[in-house]
């Protein structure tokens, strides 16, 4: 049994990958180059969508999308409260309001009847413009439905699949890869260490809209114009003679520095060559959990799967009802961290932070609270053994005071 400690999440990296890394120092860019494109090039391959943009971080992809969108004061997007900050931030960022959703307390996912309820039953302030949808821990959304109902009201979709690259939905025949926005506008990717595929830091969204996928590229460096077919300035832009200026460039719109490097470009490339296997051990992963975790019940229970999805878990989620069990969470944390084993809460209801709270007031979505209060990321990496499956699985059930 292995004695490392384990934390909930990390990358795995190979030698493969140091050598592609490598391989940038030897090239004439360190940002901005050809690797850039490629990475793009291979998502879309991956995820069967027309575009990728690639950027610095799954929150940039976010602000991005929200701002290719166009959304802003006096709009609201919908965004399930538990998630990370950033899904939420990003409508603020752009000045538009937030309308949060309950969800499924043993999915931890947005429902079509959660977001219904949200739709017809609360006051938003402002009018509803987008839902921001999130594929937690791996698990997709009921993305049909969903965009029913946007399609209904009119409202754009960007998919937050920051856990879900390489996780697919359909009926059995036709299977839908997360990322191929065959229900969405766009769909944002997080690379993030923790993530199942990493670039170090580096987000992307994909995108079958090629006039979406040209602002999120122009909105990703700065709002820089240099196709000389675009310059609406042609008294600067160009000399007598007709020919452009070859310094020149122009800013149409304020953008943002949101590039992502060649060297991040070349560790994704080389993570994404091996994301059917991190997929596939992952897989065996959680379903080993499963099995550990099984006589633990009631009081300790695995995500309840959802129909119709083949997920790319990114996080091993236990449910755990700490006050049959007789103890606190953060006991149990602490213990857990003492006999090595990491362990976190993913998340926090945002409609219970504090910034939230002060802007929209108190209230109460049961489904995130009960999911919120049972939740526990266990360690989950490709490179983890089934003994530490069975290893996390019975430290658990003694901290827990459960007999074997």
């Amino acid at each position: 049994m292995s004695q490392r400690f384990l934390p909930y999440g990390r990358q795995v990296i190979d030698d493969d990958d140091r050598r592609a890394v490598a391989a940038v120092f030897d090239g004439d860019f360190l940002t901005t180059g050809p690797y850039v494109e490629a990475f793009e090039e291979d998502l879309c391959r991956v995820t069967g969508s027309a575009h990728a943009v690639v950027c610095s971080s799954g929150t940039a992809a976010l602000h991005l999308s929200a701002l290719a969108l166009g959304l802003g004061p006096g709009d609201v997007v919908l965004v399930p409260s538990v998630t990370f900050a950033a899904t939420a931030n990003a409508a603020r960022y752009v000045g538009a309001e937030v309308m949060f959703v309950d969800i499924d307390p043993d999915t931890g996912l947005m429902t079509p009847e959660t977001l219904t309820d949200a739709i017809d039953t609360r006051s938003a302030p402002g009018r509803l413009r987008a839902v921001f949808p999130v594929h937690l821990a791996g698990h997709a959304v009921e993305m049909p439905a969903i965009k029913a109902i946007a399609d209904e009201r009119n409202l754009d979709i960007v998919e937050d699949a920051a856990h879900a690259i390489g996780t697919r939905y359909g009926n059995g025949e036709d299977w839908i890869a997360v990322g191929g926005c065959r229900h969405s506008q766009m769909t944002i990717f997080s690379f993030h260490p923790v993530k199942t595929i990493t670039s170090g830091e580096g987000g992307a969204v994909t995108t079958n809209d090629p006039r979406l996928a040209a602002r999120l590229k122009l909105l990703r460096s700065h709002g820089i114009v240099r196709d000389v077919s675009n310059f609406v300035q042609r008294d600067l832009g160009f000399a007598d003679d007709g020919s452009p200026n070859p310094w020149y460039y122009e800013i149409t719109e304020i953008g943002f520095n949101y590039r992502i490097t060649d060297l991040q470009c070349a560790l994704g490339r080389s993570q994404l060559r091996k994301l059917d296997r991190f997929v596939a051990r992952r897989a065996v992963l959680v379903e080993r959990y499963r099995q550990a975790l099984a006589p633990m019940a009631p009081i300790v229970k695995p995500l309840t799967r959802v129909h119709g999805c083949q997920p790319g878990w990114h996080l091993a989620v236990a449910l755990i009802d700490f006050a049959t069990a007789g103890v606190d969470r953060a006991t149990v944390m602490r213990e857990l961290a003492d006999r090595g084993i990491g362990s976190q809460v993913h998340y926090m209801p945002l409609h219970m932070q504090p910034c939230y709270r002060e802007r929209y007031g108190t209230k109460s979505l049961p489904g995130a609270e009960a999911y919120y209060a049972r939740s526990l990321s266990l360690p989950l990496f490709a490179d983890m053994t089934d003994d530490d499956v069975d290893h996390v699985a019975a430290t658990l059930a003694e901290v827990l005071g459960i007999a074997p």
